[in-house]
């Protein structure tokens, strides 16, 4: 293929041993930017893709695995999967890979807690990691994906290729470069971060190994959040013996939901005159969900359905319309949405009915250290007086801050910078193109770089639930395959 190369530019580390042999390549390099499932995903479906000439295919990926990330490389035992095993896989169109691979392993035998009395199984987090990663495992040891066990340090444009800088010394060429990234850490809101960093149990950032380490069984908690995060980690804190009272505090004092007792049919079709305004999609979705209860039918089957129509939906509002259902909606939509595993449900359902779990809606207006304890200033929604109230340990939970991605990341802060990337207008992630292509400043998209996963969702609507980012990661590699069989449709922007 005239035209593509690769070099490669290694320490003596041994960590990079693996990338040396491309360096004498012709074929074209394929740089896949995060190992978690986006990534992973990618890079499987891209070596099985239809090519002219199959590429290098690099991940860069600091853990030793491929296919874990930030949300399957958990070992607490609380932290279970979401949804049913049954739904989640790989594979677009075999969603029921996952579970056959557990039951082929009997891969719960020390898990009991994972079985449901409807058969429905939801095995703790680490499980699916295992199994991407048992996908990937003969790839790489045939040397179809390479993985490079390194942070990158940079992204750079030269000669009309990309080089990839990473934290062992290394400098890769490639032709393609596909962003996966993980979520960036919870940002602590407001003046927290600055005026607890010194106390000892303030918790910013719940992803790092051990977070939870310096909270003790009696202490007095407020957790900052009330989602996903805030269930797993009152869950977590549960599963190591804490028996303190907690808060859990958020703007609208919204909890997570559970799932149905049984599974609900799809019910209505937004899809049909899809909406114009965040408004009008609101009131349809609110008549779909009376309707659906008329026929005994519960709310799970029409989110179910906006979620499975939430493409189109979301590419029929205007911009200033998805601003709108961001800023408003977004909250109600996570918690019915993104439900928990029954296991976690059952933990927050027996601590609220004790009276040990107190959910607030409302905002942390200030707060110090005062001596051990944290003086909390809280501000109840729709209360004039605020609370002062005084914890032990303070927990950030707010999850993902995808509007600061390029702080979070110096080498996408400098691919800002130069003029290759921004961010999405929506505030959900970088701005891509509808072939996931990152749009630069100057609003023109690059064919050679490309955004998978979650943070495309401002373009793709919903990108955070497993079947989404697995279709999505498909739909990236084939974006890229198609690229290579056709190279001379890759051009670099000026």
């Amino acid at each position: 293929m005239p035209g593509f190369y690769a070099r490669s530019i290694e320490s003596n580390d041994p960590a990079m041993m693996q990338s040396k042999s491309i360096s004498n390549s012709k074929r074209p390099v394929v740089a896949i930017i995060g190992g978690g499932v986006s990534g992973a995903g990618v890079a499987y479906h891209l070596a099985s893709a239809n090519c002219r000439e199959h590429p290098v295919i690099m991940v860069f990926e600091p853990r030793a695995e491929l296919g874990r990330g930030l949300a399957y490389d958990t070992a607490d035992p609380a932290h279970r999967i979401n949804v049913p095993a049954a739904k989640m896989s790989l594979q677009p169109d075999d969603v029921g890979e996952f579970q056959a691979w557990i039951e082929a392993r009997d891969a719960v035998a020390d898990d009991p807690e994972a079985n449901r009395s409807d058969g429905m199984l939801f095995p703790r987090r680490r499980l699916f990691g295992d199994y991407v990663a048992s996908l990937l495992k003969p790839l790489l040891e045939d040397g179809t994906v390479r993985h490079c066990r390194a942070t990158v340090t940079g992204v750079e444009r030269h000669a009309g290729r990309w080089s990839i800088l990473d934290d062992k010394g290394g400098v890769t060429e490639a032709d393609i470069v596909a962003i996966a990234t993980s979520h960036p850490p919870p940002a602590a809101p407001g003046r927290l971060a600055a005026s607890l960093a010194a106390h000892p149990r303030f918790v910013a950032d719940t992803t790092k190994p051990g977070a939870l380490n310096v909270i003790r069984p009696h202490d007095r908690v407020l957790v900052i959040g009330n989602g996903l995060t805030a269930a797993d980690v009152i869950a977590s804190l549960a599963q190591r013996g804490h028996v303190g009272p907690m808060t859990a505090i958020s703007r609208r004092g919204l909890r997570s939901r559970g799932h149905a007792p049984v599974p609900q049919p799809l019910f209505g079709d937004f899809g049909l005159d899809a909406a114009h305004s965040a408004g009008f999609l609101l009131a349809r979705v609110r008549t779909a969900i009376e309707a659906a209860k008329a026929q005994g039918i519960s709310w799970h089957g029409v989110i179910d359905q906006v979620r499975a129509q939430g493409h189109d939906l979301w590419q029929a509002l205007p911009v200033a319309e998805r601003r709108r259902l961001v800023r408003h909606l977004r909250p109600y939509w996570d918690v019915h949405r993104f439900r928990i595993a029954p296991q976690v449900e059952a933990v927050l359902d027996e601590a609220i009915a004790t009276g040990r779990l107190n959910i607030l809606a409302g905002s942390v207006a200030d707060a110090r250290i005062d001596g051990e304890r944290i003086l909390c200033t809280l501000q109840p929604r729709h209360q004039r007086e605020p609370l002062e109230e005084r914890y032990d340990a303070v927990v950030v939970t707010t999850g993902p801050a995808h509007g600061g991605i390029l702080e979070t990341q110096p080498w996408l802060a400098a691919l800002a910078a130069n003029g290759h990337l921004m961010l999405d207008p929506t505030g959900l992630g970088l701005a891509c193109t509808e072939r996931s292509e990152a749009i630069g400043s100057s609003g023109t998209a690059d064919p050679s770089l490309l955004i998978s996963g979650p943070l495309a969702r401002g373009t793709f609507g919903e990108l955070m639930g497993l079947p989404q980012v697995t279709e999505h990661a498909f739909f990236v590699a084939t974006e890229i395959a198609g690229k290579l069989h056709a190279p001379a449709t890759i051009t670099h922007p000026a």
